[in-house]
């Protein structure tokens, strides 16, 4: 098994590169149709990786990703299935590319909200679209007697 490699992008600008010594995997059967072969082989793919020792991140990127993969995580580690596959070579490669789109995703900082004001069109427009509401809700009362 080869090491991890996270391309790089926002938050990791040199990509992330995982050891294979890191990655646990785990094989089991798979549910489901399939033939001959679905009792006899092992193709699902578990592979686990625990964010809170790995050497890829920085503290920074590890606040981070643990934070934003809370839900998924048991404690630190974070684990991937795969199944789709009758082959186990790929169900491997799978939970790999998964495990890649979760870090790459999760190692983005979240950008941050400028506040803005409206302009002052929009402004004349909102106040204009009031009075014509307004003015609807009016000609709808019955006539006051007088």
């Amino acid at each position: 098994m080869d090491d991890l490699h996270v391309p790089p992008g926002p938050g990791a600008p040199r990509g992330l590169r995982v050891p294979a010594v890191e990655l646990v995997e785990q094989f089991s059967r798979s549910s489901g149709p399939g033939g001959q072969g679905v009792n006899t082989t092992d193709s699902r793919v578990q592979l686990s990786l625990d964010l809170a020792t790995t050497s890829a991140l920085s503290e920074p990127q590890r606040a981070r990703v643990l934070e934003r993969l809370a839900g998924r995580l048991t404690g630190t580690v974070l684990t991937v299935s795969a199944s789709e596959h009758r082959s186990q070579l790929d169900n491997r490669n799978a939970a790999r590319r998964r495990i890649i789109a979760l870090l790459g995703d999760a190692v983005v900082p979240a950008s941050v909200r400028r506040a803005t004001r409206p302009t002052r069109g929009s402004q004349r427009r909102r106040s204009e679209a009031k009075i014509q509401r307004s003015e609807t809700k009016r000609n709808r009362r019955p006539p006051r007697p007088e």
